[in-house]
């Protein structure tokens, strides 16, 4: 073999190595193993709870009431006597459906706003981007808050003043991520070629920003389910029998001292999927970053 061809083979080595497929780059990273493994298991009991949960997590007089953990109440039952191991699987099926449904509203409204004012420009991006920056000088909170007293508590509810709530955050993100892309060769190079307005947004401006917004989406996923849980403790989202994580810890106040485990699980829950999302993200991150495939 001559030396001209080893070259190439090792060449052809390094690149097939850099190019390693997405999800081993992501579980090569303990953060990515961890992260994923307690999404799946979330994503497990939420899809199975009903297999999974022994009672109805609303039936009361499951057992006796402010019962400790026991072999019949793995989790203990709350002053109704509801089973909290039922109303925690449970919740893990409100957990998804409102991280799901109130990122699914932010990341598209927000990125449809960031890809027009950046293509846009003129007059449109400034009025998207100064409305944009008039609302992101609030706190996501305060505007949540402020929605749901219009419209009402409830979880539908919350679910959507949570989504409305994060729409500058994902708006900001995408319009930086989608101006970076316009100043690059390709992009001018299909303006030459003649490209329309559709084309050049949705076939080369929003892939290239897709892989920036899932990150942020994964790890806006945290926050929503954060911001979902403090509405629901305040009395503002999820109402009685919901079985609502955040709920359940307001609902668990009045008894910390005799069943501490009220408020124990449902907020290990809480915190261990916040976590989850958090450096599954920060995999995501990673992963998607072309730098990291060259190390690969």
């Amino acid at each position: 073999m001559t030396d001209a061809t080893e070259t190439q083979v090792a060449a052809d080595g390094d690149t097939r190595q850099g190019r390693a497929p997405f999800f081993l780059r992501l579980v090569r990273q303990p953060s990515g193993a961890i992260g994923l493994l307690i999404v799946a298991v979330l994503v497990v009991m939420a899809i199975f709870a009903d297999q999974i949960a022994p009672y109805s997590p609303i039936k009361m007089a499951a057992g006796k009431p402010l019962t400790g953990p026991s072999a019949d109440h793995l989790l203990g039952t709350d002053e109704f006597g509801r089973d909290m191991f039922s109303r925690i699987v449970y919740g893990s099926r409100l957990t998804m459906q409102i991280g799901l449904i109130a990122v699914g509203i932010s990341l598209s409204i927000g990125t449809l706003i960031g890809l027009v004012a950046a293509y846009a420009g003129g007059f449109i991006e400034k009025l998207l981007m100064r409305s944009t920056d008039v609302v992101f000088s609030f706190t996501e909170t305060l505007i949540a808050l402020a929605f749901v007293a219009v419209l009402g508590p409830s979880l539908e509810n919350a679910m959507i003043a949570v989504g409305i709530a994060g729409v500058p955050f994902y708006a900001r993100t995408c319009y930086a991520s989608a101006l970076g892309e316009e100043g690059k060769p390709y992009f001018e190079a299909s303006i030459a070629a003649g490209a329309g307005h559709g084309r050049l947004l949705f076939l080369h401006l929003l892939p290239n920003v897709v892989p920036t917004m899932i990150v942020i989406a994964t790890l806006g996923l945290s926050n929503a389910i954060l911001a979902a849980a403090a509405l629901s403790f305040l009395g503002l989202g999820a109402q009685p029998p919901t079985p609502e994580w955040g709920a359940m810890l307001s609902a668990g106040r009045d008894f910390f001292n005799r069943a501490p485990w009220l408020m124990l699980y449902p907020g290990l829950a809480i915190a261990l999927t916040v976590l989850a999302f958090n450096i599954l993200g920060d995999a995501l991150r990673e992963a998607l970053d072309p730098k990291s495939r060259e190390r690969s």
